[in-house]
């Protein structure tokens, strides 16, 4: 795993949680953050944001583990999140079109609103 690479799981109330990630997230680190967040839901998480402010680079494993996150919590009436700030990520969603799909927000405090509204739907 590179040194870059790092998660952090925050747990908030009401079966909410943080994940944030640090470095890239490509094929050699996709595995780790998979595991991570599948285990966060098994263990009962209705909604997850997925704060990628410090996340450099975004390829399509790292894509792939967050639409498998997505359909996981959709499946359980639950909902995923996405904070990110850097442009080149905002362009990886836009061109792949799941800008459509994720919730992006800018912030942290943003992202725990729109997923408290998406809960409450």
């Amino acid at each position: 795993m590179p040194a870059d690479f790092a998660t952090r799981h925050e747990p908030q109330e009401n079966g909410r949680h943080i994940i944030a990630v640090a470095g890239e997230i490509d094929l050699y680190t996709a595995p780790d953050l998979k595991q991570l967040l599948t285990q966060v839901i098994e263990d009962g998480a209705s909604g997850v944001v997925m704060d990628l402010s410090e996340t450099t680079f975004l390829d399509s494993t790292g894509l792939g583990v967050l639409i498998g996150g997505l359909k996981r919590l959709r499946s359980r009436d639950g909902a995923l999140a996405v904070v990110n700030v850097d442009d080149s990520i905002s362009r990886t969603f836009e061109i792949t079109g799941l800008d459509q799909i994720f919730t992006i927000r800018t912030s942290r405090d943003e992202a725990l609103a729109a997923l408290d509204a998406e809960l409450a739907a």
